[in-house]
């Protein structure tokens, strides 16, 4: 293993060491990469049961969305994949030069940065730390998301062996979330998809952690996870709290020991996060976007203000409405886009992906539903937020592009599930293969003996 842990880090230095000759941005870049590879890696390994295949798979992962970011920022394809990280460029760079001085307080456009009160004020602040440190380096920044990108699939690979207790699930689950485009796409860019999706399954980890065994590393982790999602999406926060509060409640033991241990946790966790002001927030941003209307007009900008917009038609400022666009919102969210609905070079190239999507939907229906049979309590957590989010998107979401983008969020959970089903499909082969071939075998003692009498 040290061979090709140290093989691959030479592939990644020589690389990146290239990147900082060639490169101006590059040599912060670098030293985001090490820095943070050197932190993260470790810790992955430490709480991996097979620590040499999940430092081969944060690699391969590593590998892939270096390129593919690399790529974006070589040839200015920022507009076609992701917009957003000129935003975030902008508006960091416009905070660190506040600090600096060099921007008056009273201008309007850095209160609107600087307000905490506003959607995705956390990936400004973060971009502004960094570019405090490195100076403006667009490539040091998205450098920090690409890493984080990476470090998901081994994270996986521990949640996922929590809930199952098995390695070929784990293993499964793990590698898809490396290499499944999406994933490469949405974490290797300067955008906050990436990080959402890795606090959403830290927060799940720490989770199971916590169900078996107290640990104030592991609360810490997880109030800070909360706070990092509430940060950058804030409405995913209420699904995830949902979803913790409620697998602390039903826990996997009744024992009184266990009923004593949630209880100090969701204690500890609410109080942490009142201290760090997330309860309020949490508070404020559902007074100011909780409201159907608001939500309606939302929905429609999204539909009307792109050509992949769907069903404009349908009014979600009433309970009935709402529920009236569950059914088509639900199938665009899990199925888009469409073959016979492309409309634009980018969807395009999304469809060989789709229909290996679209094939591993049946693995997906036989892990849940084997999950719920056999793993219900320890998969409590993961089912509830993945249903809760699913219906909330369903609702709200009318654009196509928008439904591929954030489907992630609940992809890297659905491919826990895909693994099971996968798995499962492979055993039932080895266990007919097994029976047949124990069937030959017995038929050939039965046979062997009669010719043997004969001759």
């Amino acid at each position: 293993m040290r061979s090709t842990y140290v093989a691959w880090g030479l592939i990644i230095a020589i690389a990146f060491g290239a990147i900082a000759i060639l490169v101006p941005e590059g040599i912060g870049a670098a030293i985001m990469l090490v820095t943070l590879s050197l932190i993260l890696l470790p810790i992955l390994r430490n709480y991996s049961s097979d620590p040499d295949l999940i430092t081969k798979i944060f690699f391969a992962g590593l590998a892939l969305r270096l390129l593919f970011g690399l790529t974006v920022y070589a040839n200015g394809w920022f507009d076609f994949f992701g917009g957003d990280a000129l935003t975030y460029d902008w508006r960091g760079a416009l905070i660190v030069d506040y600090w600096r001085g060099l921007v008056p307080s009273n201008s309007p456009e850095l209160i609107r940065t600087m307000s905490t009160n506003g959607p995705g004020w956390g990936m400004h602040y973060l971009v502004a730390g960094i570019y405090a440190v490195f100076g403006r380096n667009f490539l040091a920044a998205q450098t920090f998301v690409v890493v984080f990108g990476a470090a998901t699939a081994p994270l996986v690979h521990i949640c996922t062996e929590k809930v199952f207790q098995n390695q070929r699930v784990a293993r499964f689950a793990a590698i898809s979330i490396a290499v499944f485009p999406a994933f490469v796409i949405w974490s290797g860019q300067l955008l906050k998809d990436g990080l959402i999706i890795f606090l959403l399954v830290l927060a799940m980890t720490m989770v199971l952690k916590l169900q078996e065994k107290f640990s104030y590393g592991a609360v810490v982790l997880l109030i800070l996870s909360l706070f990092g999602i509430i940060s950058l999406r804030f409405y995913i926060f209420y699904m995830v709290a949902v979803a913790v509060a409620g697998s602390f409640v039903l826990g996997v033991s009744n024992s009184p020991a266990s009923l004593f241990r949630r209880a100090i946790v969701l204690v500890i966790m609410g109080v942490g996060l009142t201290y760090l002001g997330v309860v309020q927030t949490a508070t404020m941003d559902f007074e100011r976007f909780g409201d159907l209307e608001r939500l309606q007009r939302s929905r429609l900008d999204q539909a009307v203000s792109a050509d992949s917009g769907f069903a404009e038609d349908i009014d979600v400022s009433t309970t009935r409405g709402a529920v009236t666009a569950i059914p088509i919102g639900f199938v665009y969210l899990i199925f888009a886009p469409f073959p016979w609905d492309v409309r634009s070079f980018r969807q395009t190239i999304t469809l060989p992906e789709v229909f290996i999507w679209w094939a591993m939907i049946p693995f997906l229906v036989g892990g849940a539903w084997y999950t719920i049979r056999h793993r219900l309590r320890k998969a409590f957590p993961i089912l509830l937020f993945s249903g809760l989010l699913t219906l909330a998107y369903s609702i709200f979401q009318s654009n196509v592009g928008t439904a591929y983008r954030q489907r992630t969020q609940i992809q890297v959970f659905f491919f826990m599930f895909i693994a099971v089903g996968w798995v499962l499909l492979k055993e039932r082969r080895e266990d007919r293969k097994l029976l047949l071939d124990a069937k030959r075998k017995q038929l050939r003692h039965i046979v062997r003996p009669e010719v043997q009498g004969q001759s």
